[in-house]
């Protein structure tokens, strides 16, 4: 299939670009580099020895999506672009709801316009309503009780989905729950790249591992852990872009959701002993009082992923560490190295 990949400039729609291209589907990467990089792109092409067209634009612009599938064809969308970063989504609501959820009516609108049915959609395993009960499974509710607007955002989008696919029987979707992504191409040429800040554990210990930060900050110490650190289900990126090539070779007709993790839990502590039995060298890292509204542990139950995707994980912990080393070791300041 041609595919359209929005948001392909970034960290995960880049692996995803790769394994696409990797499986002989071809690639259409729409981005509007707010939180990524068209050098990204470029490596993507280094890798794949393919031509790829990116197409900079922001989505959630009227009439934009329109233009991108008239100047395009494609076959299928598979769509990753929005806005991410948690605690980000509280202090700005507004800007989440407002990216998030309209790229996605733009893009529903410009595909039934242009004759395209098969949409895969980027969702968060933080979309479950709290209280959650371990592990996570696609029947759990979904919805306003998702801890903050970010998530609340990836749950109406589902919503929409349902409603959307209810009133077209042509509209076949997946809706992909990602868990917590963590390494990169075993190339070292693509990788997490974020501003400012890290959000994610893995991209902060990389930092610290490289030299640009001085410790690891841990939040918290006391859960009803094996450790009394923060639990997560933490699922290599290549995992997870094969993840996606399954999905859309399997679209119906109507709406499935499917969790992508490793279906076990990793402490954070765990993670950063395993980063730091890579570089071979103990990682600092200092105790913090526990963030607000962060759950002891999550992790997904990767069942029916198994069963209807003839999708699983294979890639371990340490497998995600070495890769993200490799990246960070031949791009010490991202893309901008």
């Amino acid at each position: 299939m041609k595919v359209l990949l929005t948001g392909g400039a970034g960290y995960i729609g880049t692996h995803v670009a790769v394994e696409l291209i990797e499986q002989g589907h071809g690639v259409v990467i729409a981005d509007d580099l707010s939180n990524s990089s068209a050098e990204a792109v470029r490596r993507v092409e280094q890798i794949t020895g393919a031509s790829i067209p990116l197409v900079v634009v922001d989505l959630s612009r009227p009439g934009q999506a329109d233009h991108v599938l008239a100047e395009h064809p494609v076959d299928a969308v598979i769509h990753l672009a929005a806005f991410k970063a948690v605690g980000e989504s509280v202090a700005q609501p507004l800007e989440y709801y407002r990216n998030n959820i309209d790229s996605t009516l733009e893009l529903l609108a410009a595909m039934k316009r242009h004759g395209v049915s098969r949409f895969v959609f980027s969702s968060s395993g933080t979309a479950y309503e709290e209280p959650i009960t371990l592990p996570l499974v696609e029947t759990a509710p979904t919805g306003l009780a998702a801890t903050n607007p970010y998530s609340r955002s990836k749950a109406i989008i589902e919503r929409i989905l349902v409603d959307v696919a209810a009133s077209d029987p042509d509209l076949q979707v997946a809706i992909l729950r990602y868990f917590n992504p963590v390494g990169n191409h075993p190339s070292g040429l693509i990788g997490e790249d974020p501003l400012g800040i890290p959000n994610n554990l893995m991209p902060f210990v990389s930092q610290v591992a490289g030299g640009r930060r001085d410790r690891v900050s841990v939040f918290g110490d006391t859960y009803d852990t094996p450790d009394g650190t923060g639990v997560r289900d933490y699922v290599h990126v290549m995992d997870l872009a094969t993840g996606h090539v399954a999905a859309l070779a399997t679209l119906a007709p109507g709406v499935e959701a499917y969790n992508l993790g490793t279906g076990r839990g990793t402490s954070v502590l765990e993670l950063i002993a395993a980063y730091s039995a890579v570089v071979g060298r103990q990682i600092p890292y200092e105790i913090v009082p526990p963030r607000p509204g962060d759950a002891a542990a999550t992790y997904a139950n990767v069942d029916k992923a198994n069963r209807e995707l003839h999708w699983r994980a294979t890639r371990s912990l340490e497998d995600a560490c070495r890769d993200a080393w490799a990246w960070q070791s031949a791009n010490p300041r991202g893309y901008e190295s």
